[in-house]
C-alpha cells in the first residue's frame, strides 16, 4: 500500500476505503482461486457489491448511484488490487459502462440502466475490439443499419471483459459503413435479443479469472432509440471523449499493484531464508527493492495528479496517455524484479506473484496499446520555435 495518504484522499473516501477493504478481504479474496477455475466471479458478487454501495459510485443518485467523483471508484479499484485480484469486472461496470449511458444516453435509457448497474441486478460491458482491428476503432465492421424503427446488428466483437455475465452492452457499430470515423455509432444492446449469442470464457495466460469472451450478432433487432447520443456518427467522438477516464483506471490498478507487489516482497525477503540468513540480509535484495519501491512511489505522484486533475474535469487525452504508458510499463518492470526475489516459487501459479506476473502483460494492450500511446503523445509534442 502506498507511503503516504493521497492529497485526493478525505474522510468520506477513508471510510470508503475501510468499506470497500473490509469487502475485498471478505467476499474476493477468498475466492480467488474459485474465480480463476470458472474463469469469471460469482454472479451474487455483483449483488453483494451493489448491496454494500460499492457500484457506480460516481454516478449520481437520481440514478441510484453513490453520487460521488472518480476518486470514489479509484478507492474500490485500489482495494480490489490489494488483495491481488484481477477477476472482478467492477472497474468497467461502473468506471466505462455507467458513463456512456450517463454521458450519452437519453433520460429514458438512464433511468431504464443505471439504477440496475448500480445495484447489481445488471452487468455491463462495452464491445469495441473486433477480430483483426485491434486498437483501429476506425476499422470496425460490425455494422447496424437502420430499417424503420429498428436497428438491425451484425458482426462480433472480441476479447469482451464481462461479456459472460452481461445483462447490456454498448456496442461500437458501423451506422454508415462506407465511412471511417464518421460512421461510427455506439448502441445499447440487451442480452438475450434473438440472434445474440455469448462465447465462452476465453483462455488467457493473465487475468484467468476475469469473465472475458466474444460476441455474435447475427440480425440482432435493437429498437432505433437505443442510439447513445442525439444523431448517428457520433460514436467515435464519444469513445475518444470516455478512453481517458478507462485509461486512468488501468493506471489506478496499475499503482495498487505495483505497491502490493512490493510489500508481498518485503516480507517474503524478510521471512524466508537462504544461507543461514534472511533474503533481506543481502545488499543485492535491498538494492532491488529500493528501485522498485522508488518505481511505485513515482508511479504513485504522477497517479495522484492525474487523479486530482480528472476530478476537476481538467485531464486531457495526452496525459492520460502518459500516465496510462508510464504506470503500465514500470509495472512489468516491478512485478519481474519482484518475482525474481522469490526465486523458483515465484514461477509457481499458486503464489499471487505469479499471477500479477501475467496479470500486468496485458496492462500494456489493453485500453489502447503502448504504441498507440506513444502515437497520441507524440501528435501532441510542440513544434520548437522557428522550425
Amino acid at each position: 500500500m502506498p507511503t503516504r495518504r493521497s492529497p485526493w484522499m478525505n474522510q468520506e473516501l477513508d471510510d470508503l476505503r475501510d468499506i470497500a477493504r473490509t469487502f475485498s478481504e471478505k467476499e474476493i479474496k477468498p475466492n480467488i482461486e474459485n474465480f480463476i477455475k470458472n474463469k469469471q466471479v460469482d454472479r451474487d458478487l455483483w449483488n453483494k457489491a451493489g448491496a454494500q454501495g460499492l457500484l457506480c459510485l460516481s454516478i449520481p443518485e437520481e440514478y441510484g448511484g453513490g453520487g460521488g467523483t472518480f476518486a470514489h471508484e479509484a478507492v474500490v479499484v485500489e482495494e480490489q488490487a490489494y488483495v491481488g485480484d484481477s477477476s472482478w469486472g467492477a472497474a468497467l461496470h461502473s468506471g466505462i459502462v455507467a458513463h456512456y449511458i450517463l454521458a450519452y444516453g437519453t433520460e429514458d435509457q438512464k433511468q431504464e440502466w443505471l439504477p440496475k448497474l448500480a445495484s447489481g441486478e445488471a452487468v455491463g460491458a462495452i464491445a469495441m475490439t473486433e477480430p483483426g482491428t485491434g486498437s483501429d476503432l476506425q476499422g470496425i465492421k460490425t455494422k447496424a443499419i437502420r430499417e424503420g424503427d429498428e436497428y438491425v446488428v451484425n458482426g462480433s466483437k472480441t476479447f469482451i471483459t464481462n461479456g459472460v455475465q452481461a445483462d447490456v452492452v454498448v456496442v461500437a457499430v458501423k451506422t454508415n459503413p462506407e465511412e471511417a470515423a464518421a460512421g461510427i455509432s455506439l448502441v445499447i444492446v440487451p442480452a438475450g435479443l434473438p440472434g445474440f449469442t455469448k462465447g465462452t470464457a476465453l483462455n488467457k495466460i493473465g487475468m484467468k479469472g476475469q469473465d472475458t469472451c466474444e460476441l455474435f450478432f447475427e440480425d440482432v433487432r435493437i429498437p432505433a432509440s437505443n442510439l447513445l447520443g442525439t444523431e448517428e456518427g457520433q460514436g467515435f467522438i464519444q469513445l475518444m471523449t470516455q478512453l481517458p477516464q478507462e485509461r486512468l483506471i488501468v493506471a489506478v490498478g496499475c499503482v495498487a499493484a505495483m505497491e502490493a507487489m512490493v510489500d508481498l516482497t518485503l516480507e517474503y525477503v524478510h521471512t524466508r531464508h537462504a544461507f543461514d540468513r534472511p533474503i533481506w540480509a543481502f545488499q543485492t535484495t535491498k538494492h532491488a527493492l529500493a528501485e522498485v519501491a522508488t518505481e511505485a512511489r513515482v508511479a504513485r505522484s504522477f497517479l495522484d495528479e492525474c487523479i486530482e486533475l480528472h476530478v476537476k474535469d481538467e485531464l486531457d487525452i495526452p496525459t492520460a496517455a502518459m500516465l496510462k504508458l508510464w504506470t503500465s510499463e514500470r509495472a512489468g518492470v516491478v512485478v519481474d524484479t519482484c518475482l525474481q526475489l522469490f526465486g523458483g516459487y515465484g514461477y509457481m501459479e499458486e503464489y499471487p506473484i505469479a499471477r500479477a506476473y501475467t496479470d500486468m502483460r496485458v496492462q500494456r494492450i489493453y485500453a489502447g496499446t503502448s504504441e498507440i500511446m506513444k502515437e497520441i503523445i507524440g501528435r501532441t509534442l510542440p513544434v520548437p520555435a522557428g522550425v
